[in-house]
């Protein structure tokens, strides 16, 4: 079951709320008025009874959403194939007072297509009496169809005063209440390597089936890759979860096959309780899946929790010499092969912004940042009425990847709907300068054009050069919370004239080629045939690496002279900047969705070629970005591994180079049967950025009023 607690204040009623609609018991109308998280309201959803059948076998797979003044504060798990499901989740809500109804949704699940409405109801909390826990049947309606039987929905609630928390709880939204700001430290991790299924059931006429695994642990998710055509499928994947509770919590497993054209079909689903299972020691576990056939195996870790922390600006871990010392000894080189995963260490000032953005009717804003490292996600607190705010505030974070992001969001906090936007920077971490104070001018969510407003930050980062060299080579860690792609018409575009960009250098080297062969300048194709001919009779291997070396280097000395060749193409920023999409998904009650079905599969092939389109624009992209020394770091990874190269293939005939190659991918398997297969050149080459990539990171030119220097000139006392 789900215990969460969650803190809302008070907001305006949804539109079209009744107050007489499904109210319950008698009324307690000498409400006192409220202080912010005077109430605590305990929920226990049990579960639904015979509701409407929204799926083409006559069944449903539903979920429920619980809102109070349009905020969803809950949404439960999915329960497959059933009329009659049965949850037993519990919710402890915070809230001001008793006037706000609840607003319960229920949804069926729809895999790639909008969900479908099946019904709602409202439950009047006015109506409750205080310190009585009462069970409630609600009768779900349609108000588009009101005499059509949905079905019903049972719960246990109990409303109670919970006046000790008035001085924990200070009057903020939801989204920075101190609760949530304690959550944001996670209790440790848990590592899942998924290996193999076994024996499952076949959905394809072929009788077979191509599937692949969802994982889900509170809000984060992840999805493996789909192998096709198979029962026993090897995925043989590695990801991490975030533990925010001390018992660990309960992963949901669901398996599902890939249809092209039509709705995924449903394998099976499983789950794994994690306080089950004892710390620091590597679980394999083969679960058998329910409502199907089959099994998964899988191999699961709980560590203790990474070194992430928030302080204030007098809280320095690095201005401690003896920590200092420390973490420096941590990332020696003599400790290069001592936890592979612990790259390095990266602490980040928040210290203030400037001339944001006026998002409120009065003209000013309640800023607060987000600071993001991959999946680690920290926040500060809420500077009310400033355009000028001052946070002060560290953060510390472990590095797994050197080849990271940093991104730093700047919000505006609303009480009464989810949290504006003001602002934001990506900063990759090889461009940090240590110990440096930096104004960033804000971009916008694209982060390809400016905003209004700079934030001042100084980031220091200490890493391990060995070990980050080497988890180069390794896969790249996934982001589990991202939004799923949507068709794009201005993105589809955008990726076909990258892909064109990259298709025309090679079709202009082969008109370059093909002139020498016409004789188009007889100096140039003399000096192309005699070079032909020197090549062609002394070629080695070793010339190969070493060509590409003299590449890297004629380009690096291009750099140094001031002749640098690596400014982006306008095209791609024009185009950058003129993408505007909306990023906010609306969850309205709608039926009338039939075209979505007729369009679904003209809209997932669109999709995948988009996507292919972006893959392929980047893969060309990244290759040109490693020799025009876009990142040095990896650019100077190069030539040591060309070099290691060169010599390697100089001194060893090619035959054993083969003979050991072929060895080792022959044996791998039966040495390590659960390792993970990788590639390392496409490992190495995915942490070079594309060119859109670059023109994210690209630093803004900061406009001389918001000079720290011009400032202290204006106001000089």
């Amino acid at each position: 079951m789900l215990d969460s607690c969650k803190l809302k204040t008070g907001e305006t009623l949804p539109f079209g709320y009744n107050k007489r609609t499904n109210t319950i018991g008698t009324s307690n109308a000498d409400f006192p008025l409220a202080d912010p998280g005077m109430y605590q309201l305990d929920i226990t959803l049990k579960r639904g009874q015979n509701l409407a059948a929204r799926d083409r076998g006559g069944s449903s797979d539903p979920y429920v959403k619980f809102k109070i003044g349009g905020k969803e504060v809950f949404r439960s798990k999915t329960i497959h194939k059933n009329l009659n499901p049965v949850w037993e989740e519990k919710i402890c809500i915070l809230i001001d007072h008793p006037r706000e109804p609840l607003y319960i949704k229920v949804f069926d699940y729809d895999f790639g297509l909008q969900d479908d409405f099946i019904g709602s109801a409202f439950l009047d909390l006015m109506s409750l009496e205080l310190n009585r826990s009462t069970d409630i049947n609600l009768t779900l309606k349609d108000p588009h169809y009101p005499d059509h039987d949905l079905g019903t929905i049972l719960l246990s609630v109990l409303l109670a005063p919970k006046e000790e928390q008035r001085e924990v709880f200070q009057p903020q939204s939801l989204r920075l209440s101190d609760m949530h700001r304690k959550s944001q430290l996670w209790r440790g991790i848990v590592s899942i390597t998924l290996i193999e299924g076994c024996e499952l059931k076949a959905m394809d006429a072929n009788g077979l089936s191509d599937p692949y695994v969802k994982f889900r642990l509170g809000h984060q998710k992840y999805k493996s890759k789909i192998v096709p055509k198979t029962l026993n499928p090897q995925w043989r994947e590695q990801f991490d979860f975030h533990l925010y509770e001390e018992r660990g919590g309960i992963i949901d497993i669901t398996v599902w096959d890939k249809d092209a054209g039509k709705r995924d079909d449903f394998i099976g689903r499983c789950q794994v309780d994690l306080s089950t299972l004892s710390r620091e020691q590597t679980h394999k576990l083969e679960l058998q899946l329910v409502e199907g056939e089959g099994w998964l195996v899988l191999l699961v870790t709980l560590t203790a929790s990474a070194a992430v922390s928030i302080s204030d600006l007098s809280v320095n871990s690095l201005e401690d010499q003896k920590e200092r010392d420390e973490i420096l000894k941590r990332y020696n080189t003599m400790r290069m092969f001592h936890n592979m995963k612990d790259v390095g260490f990266l602490q980040v000032k928040v210290i203030r912004a400037e001339a944001l953005m006026a998002a409120d009717v009065t003209g000013k804003s309640d800023p607060f940042c987000v600071v993001e490292l991959n999946n680690d996600r920290l926040l500060t607190h809420t500077v009310y009425k400033n355009l000028n705010p001052e946070w002060n505030k560290v953060f510390t974070f472990n590095i797994k990847d050197i080849h990271s992001v940093l991104e730093v969001t700047v919000y505006d906090e609303d009480r009464d709907r989810s949290a504006d936007f003001l602002g934001k920077v990506a900063i990759p971490l090889l461009s940090i300068q240590n110990g440096e104070q930096k104004a960033y001018v804000l971009k916008n969510k694209q982060l390809t054009g400016p905003t209004k407003g700079v934030i001042y930050l100084e980031i220091d980062v200490i890493f391990n050069a060995v070990k980050a060299s080497i988890r180069t080579l390794m896969p790249k860690e996934q982001k589990y919370i991202e939004e799923e792609n949507r068709l794009s018409k201005q993105l589809l575009l955008r990726n076909f004239i990258r892909m064109k960009r990259c298709v025309m250098v090679l079709i202009n080297a082969a008109y370059y080629v093909n002139s020498c062969f016409d004789w188009d300048s007889p100096q140039r194709s003399l000096a192309a045939f005699v070079l032909f001919l020197f090549v062609v009779w002394n070629f080695e291997l070793y010339m190969i690496p070493l060509a590409l070396l003299l590449l890297l280097a004629w380009n690096y000395f291009l750099i140094l002279s001031g002749k640098d060749n690596t400014q982006h193409d306008t095209v791609v920023e024009d185009m950058l900047e003129d993408e505007e999409e909306e990023d906010d998904r609306d969850d309205k009650d709608s039926e009338k969705k039939g075209f979505m079905n007729k369009l679904y599969a003209i809209q997932e092939v669109c999709v995948s070629v988009q996507n292919v389109l972006d893959e392929v624009a980047s893969f060309g992209e990244r290759i040109k970005n490693t020799f025009n020394w876009t990142v040095p770091f990896l650019s100077w990874l190069a030539i040591v591994a060309l070099c290691v190269f060169t010599v390697i293939l100089y001194f060893i005939p090619l035959r054993y180079i083969v003979l050991v190659w072929g060895i080792n991918k022959f044996t791998k398997k039966l040495r390590s049967p659960y390792a993970i297969d990788n590639n390392e050149l496409l490992d190495f080459l995915s942490r070079v950025p594309s060119d859109v990539q670059v023109v994210h990171y690209q630093e803004l030119k900061q406009d001389p009023s918001h000079s720290p220097n011009k400032r202290k000139r204006n106001n000089p006392g």
